[in-house]
């Protein structure tokens, strides 16, 4: 067995700085991307090629994530006690299983996609090569964040950014022309993104050898990534379910964009976690209890400091800013519009906390967590205990993510009287 080197003792901060440039730059990139195909395509095309990365984005989230976040603890934990990192077959089945899986459910219901899509084949086809390609970039992520290797995981999400949005710029200039080339931007970014492979894997320590433990290796990862992929979906359904779950698409886009008050940050929030999951593993796995614990409430007074300014701002300026971003469509009122980031910085909190259950291997507990206030929420918006259904989202959303961090924070603090 190899020793690797402890990550050092300001990894997490530096590895925070420098992936706050590539994510910061990738949402900006992404953003870009969508700008500039709606302008190159008409409505419809816009609507479908939007369609096809809204059914990428939960895939990737719900059942490519969970390997991700399982390497990047297991790996940080193991070089933090100063051993190698690992055989990396279970992961690989894990995530190859995910990948298959999704494969042929997207085989089976092919004719419902491409429906979705607006009949174009072209988009089914780059979903599924897509996904496929994402399973891998993922994967490199988790290898990435367990190592530490922050700059490279930075260039990774940076080469996949860039590759997308060449392809509508493309269009825009004239070099190529329609849909299907704005739509295969979505299938080269993942594939790009696998260029970091090569300097990744350039000083990988060998592999622990195969033996009997691998079915109860391989049962535990499978445990914690299945459980990290409840976590995924129950997140998915505190942002979109509350769209869903209104009587018409009109009131469903006035939610919409009232929502996309949490998605910037929970997008930046990646940069956090990516970071503080290998962070705290290596701190737990070293038994640094006061360490992990500075981790977690610096953070989440970092978050409470953020989550009270952007309320602030909504209650001073949201109406207005609301009009200018969206239109006139709807008067969006200005306590409902701070609940919606209170929301949010409950939200991010509770991700915070989610991560200590991660490092200290409570996932299944913290999935049982994620999955009461999901199903709360869901109860909130079916019930229509509050009449006006924007209103009834925007009280909803704190209340069960209120109720998250109440459950996460008991089990932190009975994981750390253990």
């Amino acid at each position: 067995m190899t020793a690797a080197a402890a990550p050092a003792p300001d990894g997490y901060a530096r590895g925070a700085r420098i992936l706050s440039v590539g994510i910061a730059t990738t949402g900006v990139l992404t953003f870009g991307y969508f700008a500039v195909a709606a302008n190159v395509l008409d409505q419809d095309e816009y609507g479908a090629v939007s369609l096809l990365w809204t059914v990428l984005f939960v895939v990737m989230s719900v059942i490519y994530r969970p390997v991700e976040q399982l390497l990047s603890r297991s790996i940080a934990a193991r070089r933090a006690q100063g051993l190698d990192a690992g055989s990396l077959r279970t992961p690989l089945l894990i995530q190859g299983a995910f990948a298959l899986g999704f494969l042929v459910l997207a085989l089976v219901f092919r004719g419902p996609l491409i429906d979705l899509f607006g009949g174009a084949d072209a988009l089914y086809w780059t979903l599924l090569v897509a996904s496929l390609a994402y399973a891998a970039s993922y994967f490199a992520r988790g290898y990435l964040a367990g190592h530490q290797q922050f700059a490279l995981y930075g260039a990774l999400v940076f080469f996949e950014a860039t590759s997308r949005i060449a392809f509508p710029v493309a269009v825009a200039v004239g070099i190529a022309s329609g849909q299907t080339a704005v739509a295969l931007g979505i299938a080269a970014a993942p594939l790009a993104s696998l260029l970091v492979i090569p300097w990744a894997f350039a000083r990988r320590e060998p592999a622990a050898a195969s033996g009997p433990r691998d079915q109860a290796a391989l049962r535990a990862g499978a445990g914690f990534a299945g459980s990290v992929a409840v976590i995924q979906l129950a997140e998915q359904t505190l942002v979109n379910a509350a769209a869903l779950l209104v009587d018409t698409a009109a009131v469903a886009g006035i939610v919409f964009s009232a929502f996309l008050i949490t998605r910037a940050p929970l997008q930046l929030f990646q940069v956090v976690q990516t970071s503080l999951l290998p962070h705290l593993a290596g701190l737990d796995a070293t038994a640094d209890r006061g360490e992990f614990e500075r981790a977690i409430r610096v953070t989440v007074l970092a978050i409470a400091a953020f989550a009270g300014a952007i309320a602030l701002g909504l209650l001073l300026v949201g109406p207005w800013a609301m009009d200018l971003l969206f239109g006139d469509l709807h008067d969006y009122g200005r306590g409902g519009l701070a609940l919606v980031a209170v929301g949010m910085g409950l939200h991010l909190a509770a991700g915070t906390l989610n991560q200590a259950a991660l490092a200290r291997d409570r996932a299944h507990q913290a999935a049982a967590a994620w999955a009461v206030a999901a199903v709360v929420f869901i109860g909130w918006m079916l019930l229509g205990v509050v009449d006006d259904e924007l209103l009834r989202a925007e009280t909803g959303y704190p209340l069960a993510a209120g109720l998250l961090c109440a459950l996460l924070y008991r089990l932190d603090r009975r994981a750390y009287a253990a």
